[in-house]
């Protein structure tokens, strides 16, 4: 902790512009991949608030921990709190928990960069990142699969021998092209299940 403080008092206007400088570069590829690429597609706000400060945070700690010595356990175990990062409150889909990996890798890359690498290579690599998640999710075989929970009243379809009957009916009642489903909790008191649909994104 010593350190750290006797790092950042003894910072001068070069660390200052270093760090402003790495900090746009973090936030302008991050704002791409969030807001360009994610929220066109999904339309999540929430994630998108996550995906933004969850990168910030992730910068300014890498980036200030950069300053002083710190163990490689130390470093690594840091790395490790923020991948393991889960919301037990709900699941997260895979191409979420994707973004979440790409959010703070470009905030680690752009953090953690040091002298020997040129400004040229850094937004070179960080452009890479981009590209690839931009063609991954424009390609016609990306897969992109959208979900839905619904509220389902006709029980009688869920049985294993009326799958093509439940299916059927939820694609002409929610008006969504479903191509498969989930069945959650059954609630016999109201006569009503719980189902995720699943179908293509646009």
């Amino acid at each position: 902790m010593r350190e750290l403080v006797t790092a950042l008092a003894t910072a001068g206007a070069g660390d200052t512009a270093t760090l402003m400088g790495r900090l746009a570069l973090d936030l302008a590829f991050t704002a791409i991949v969030v807001r360009l690429v994610y929220y066109r597609l999904y339309r999540n706000r929430d994630y998108v608030f996550t995906y933004f400060l969850l990168n910030l945070v992730t910068f300014s700690l890498a980036y200030l921990l950069s300053r002083v010595p710190i163990e490689l356990g130390f470093a690594l175990g840091l790395f490790a709190v923020f991948g393991i990062l889960r919301y037990r409150t709900e699941a997260i889909r895979v191409r979420d928990l994707t973004y979440l990996f790409v959010v703070i890798g470009i905030a680690l890359l752009n953090a953690l960069a040091n002298g020997g690498i040129s400004l040229a290579e850094l937004v070179l690599v960080n452009g890479v990142i981009v590209a690839a998640v931009w063609s991954l999710e424009n390609v016609p075989s990306s897969g992109r699969e959208m979900s839905r929970r619904v509220l389902y009243d006709r029980l009688e379809l869920l049985g294993s021998g009326s799958s093509a009957d439940l299916l059927e009916d939820l694609r002409k009642r929610t008006h969504l092209p479903v191509e498969r489903y989930e069945i959650g909790d059954v609630d016999l008191l109201r006569d009503c299940a719980d189902i995720t649909v699943y179908y293509r994104g646009p």
